[in-house]
């Protein structure tokens, strides 16, 4: 793990820690306490009907999560997949969902002193999901509000899409359609 620079903040907390991920050349970083884990990318079931910035759905240990692609959230040219791309289940209003990207790098301790504001480019450009700008070991790293980063409005989406997906995958395993395979057992019961 990195450590930022010494900090004139007396004590550094967990609030203060911040994972940071590539998006090609650049580096972002969220808030620790927002992350639940990262995983290995896994097979994303697509949803149709969805923003282009939804890639579909996983099912993480029986839940039913939304992941979104954050390079074209961003509008960034996309890439193609290599081994390092993850997934960061974050916390978004309550609402567990995966973000795509090109490679966790680190955790930072980023104090308060460290942290500019988030530059202004006028009224036609939103930068509310931006936290700072955190300044360490001579990098930037853009801090990212993630409950910022979608709109209210593509959280409820994304609720709904988590909800009828979930549903849905519960009257799958308790009804399976004719011809359909029963589920798999769990390889260690009645060991």
């Amino acid at each position: 793990m990195a450590q930022a620079e010494m900090s004139t903040d007396s004590d550094l907390t967990t609030a203060d820690q911040y994972l940071t991920f590539q998006l090609g050349a650049e580096e972002y970083g969220l808030e620790i306490l927002k992350v639940r884990e990262i995983i290995g990318m896994m097979k994303i079931t697509a949803v149709p009907r969805t923003p282009e910035f939804v890639l579909g759905v996983i099912n993480l240990r029986g839940n039913v999560i939304p992941v979104i692609d954050l390079r074209r959230k961003f509008g960034m040219e996309a890439v193609e997949q290599t081994e390092e791309t993850c997934v960061i289940v974050v916390d978004v209003g309550g609402l567990e969902t995966g973000i795509v990207v090109d490679r966790v790098s680190d955790v930072l301790d980023i104090g308060a002193s460290s942290i500019q504001d988030a530059p202004s480019f006028g009224a036609a450009v939103d930068t509310d999901f931006i936290l700072g700008i955190g300044k360490t070991e001579g990098r930037v790293t853009i801090l990212l509000d993630i409950g910022q980063v979608l709109s209210s409005s593509e959280i409820a989406g994304l609720e709904e899409i988590s909800a009828a997906m979930d549903k849905h995958s519960d009257a799958d395993e308790q009804h399976p359609a004719e011809g359909d395979a029963e589920p798999i057992e769990d390889a260690t019961e009645g060991e």
